[in-house]
């Protein structure tokens, strides 16, 4: 198993560093190979430039500024967000992660003469994991629809592989966690990413519709 894990916070001693670290002593565990990619440790840079979008459609230009984040997403097999929730979705470094680094020819492919829409191309990731935590609570995210939580588990499952396995674990409620409650969370983070490690994630929902369909 090879893990990309990209983590997103400013403060190392915040709650979302002890989460990443929970998911990589698992991983470790599990015998996985891993590759951190520590988004404000490595001052990444979230803003398209205006010579990136100019390029966007180009394979030998739009990957320029960003070929090692490129070259970790193709060698891994399995792909992991450690995130807080910031109004209800990703961090602004974490959504420029995405804006700069899965591009057309490394996540996807864009039509063409003989496809009407894009086609996903990291079909090589067969585990896609999101460990993320919530100043709101789990009824009220779920009201405004938990946009961040979207754009991964749907938005960017749909280009992995085809029976990829999801993960999802949160904390709600930050603002007023506890001790107890941020200890129960962490066993949490770590039985659900040894789900995730032996093929216990989230079934695949395409293979459910199906499935349904077929019954």
């Amino acid at each position: 198993m090879r893990a990309l894990v990209v983590y997103c916070h400013p403060s190392p001693a915040s709650f979302s560093a002890a989460v990443r670290d929970v998911v990589t002593e698992r991983l470790t565990a599990a015998g996985a190979e891993i590759r951190l990619h520590d988004l404000y440790a490595d001052d990444f840079m979230p803003g398209l430039t205006r010579t990136e979008w100019e390029g966007y459609l180009d394979p030998s230009v739009n990957r320029a500024g960003v070929m090692r984040q490129v070259a970790d997403l193709a060698w891994c097999d399995t792909l992991i967000f450690v995130y807080p929730t910031w109004w209800y979705g990703l961090p602004a470094v974490l959504k420029g992660w995405l804006d700069r680094v899965l591009v057309p020819e490394v996540a996807f492919l864009m039509p063409d003469a003989e496809n009407h829409d894009i086609r996903p191309a990291l079909t090589h990731i067969t585990r896609l994991g999101v460990f993320t935590t919530c100043g709101a609570s789990r009824w009220l995210t779920a009201l405004i629809g938990a946009p961040g939580k979207r754009t991964l588990l749907r938005g960017l499952r749909i280009l992995c592989a085809r029976r990829c396995r999801t993960a999802f674990a949160a904390h709600y409620l930050m603002d007023s966690a506890t001790p107890e409650s941020r200890a129960r969370h962490l066993q949490r983070v770590a039985r659900t990413t040894d789900r995730l490690v032996r093929g216990g994630g989230l079934p695949d929902p395409f293979a459910l519709l199906i499935k349904e369909q077929r019954a």
